[in-house]
């Protein structure tokens, strides 16, 4: 080996004598293993440190401005909307550093992004209202914030602005944070209702007395002296070429303990051109949802009530003409049969 440059493999096969590798060799052969393995833990560990794993989070603002700089003078390089993916590489304080989906960094207040589990919940919610009935709709009275839960301590999915359009599913009366039940006073103002809404592309919970109900204007002077909870068209009627509709509706009254306690169907009087009310029923216990449907083009609609002894039964009606008809009864929340016919008087 005097006299030559010798590396790598050569350096290797230089060591052999008679086939049989000398013990010399076999030092050279680690060392240069330990080597080779230093440099690529050395060139991939680097690697995997520069490029750390980013965490992924969604924008709750409907409006997101993306700074430059977390400077006091800075630049609005982009706008976000509410739903948008982004992200993060850091967060520093109270901002968040991310990246871009058309290339470069910005930041952006870290409080209004949420992580992907929240994110995810939201659209649970979503999928699930996706075939459910809407009970009535609204707006947001102000700036609100919306709730994975019922529950104003829930992670929040967005917040809606004053005015947004709504759409309620669901009602739930919970226990109002923070709050005891003094020796005295009644549960029921320990309490408070929350409403199951979407708004667009969202879905979550909103706190109640923040919904405002927009009662269609054709029938909104019979919610007078009513709290209107919920409408359904139940069919039209044509009147003079033009197609009007008859509703049903759901009031609250004397009591906030169920959703519904009171029902009225309103048929269309063409000659005297204004609604009567074709059916009243009171004292009922029922809950979201109420559910409308129409077989060989008969408006049916079924109704959750609980009876005396607490069990849960649902209580089915059809609208034929201007005439509504009980039809009768099945028992639980979950069947969507219709009752077997009897001969004599509804069942249950």
């Amino acid at each position: 080996m005097r006299g030559r440059k010798a590396g790598g493999t050569e350096a290797i096969l230089c060591c052999y004598s008679g086939g049989t590798i000398k013990p010399k060799s076999i030092v050279i052969i680690a060392v240069l293993t330990l080597a080779l393995g230093g440099a690529a833990y050395y060139h991939w560990g680097r690697k995997s440190q520069s490029t750390p794993s980013l965490q992924v989070k969604y924008v709750i603002s409907p409006s997101l401005d993306v700074l430059d700089t977390r400077a006091q003078v800075h630049r609005v390089i982009n706008v976000l909307k509410s739903g948008d993916r982004v992200e993060v590489l850091s967060e520093t304080g109270e901002w968040a550093k991310i990246r871009l989906s058309a290339g470069g960094d910005g930041w952006v207040l870290a409080k209004e992004l949420i992580g992907s589990s929240t994110y995810g919940k939201g659209q649970a919610l979503l999928k699930q209202l996706s075939s459910e009935q809407v009970q009535a709709t609204g707006h947001a009275a102000g700036a609100v914030n919306m709730h994975t839960e019922p529950s104003r301590t829930a992670p929040v999915l967005c917040m809606l602005m004053q005015g947004e359009k709504l759409e309620v599913f669901g009602r739930k009366l919970v226990p109002r944070t923070g709050s005891s039940n003094p020796p005295g006073q009644a549960a029921a103002s320990a309490r408070e209702a929350w409403y199951l809404i979407r708004s667009g592309p969202r879905a979550g919970w909103l706190l109640g007395r923040l919904v405002t109900l927009d009662i269609p204007s054709a029938i909104s002077q019979y919610a007078e002296n009513y709290n209107m909870v919920a409408w359904f068209q139940l069919n039209t009627v044509m009147d003079g070429g033009q197609k009007i509709p008859q509703y049903l509706v759901a009031d609250r009254v004397g009591s906030d303990e169920f959703d519904f306690t009171h029902i009225r169907v309103f048929t269309w009087w063409a000659k005297q051109q204004h609604y009567v009310t074709a059916y009243v029923e009171s004292n009922l216990k029922g809950s979201f949802p109420i559910q409308v449907e129409h077989i060989d083009n008969v408006p049916y609609f079924r109704l959750r009530l609980v009876d005396g002894k607490g069990n849960k039964f649902q209580k089915i009606y059809r609208l034929s003409n201007t005439i509504v008809q009980p039809v009768g009864t099945v028992e639980g929340w979950e069947s969507n049969a219709l009752p077997q016919p009897r001969r004599h008087g509804i069942r249950r």
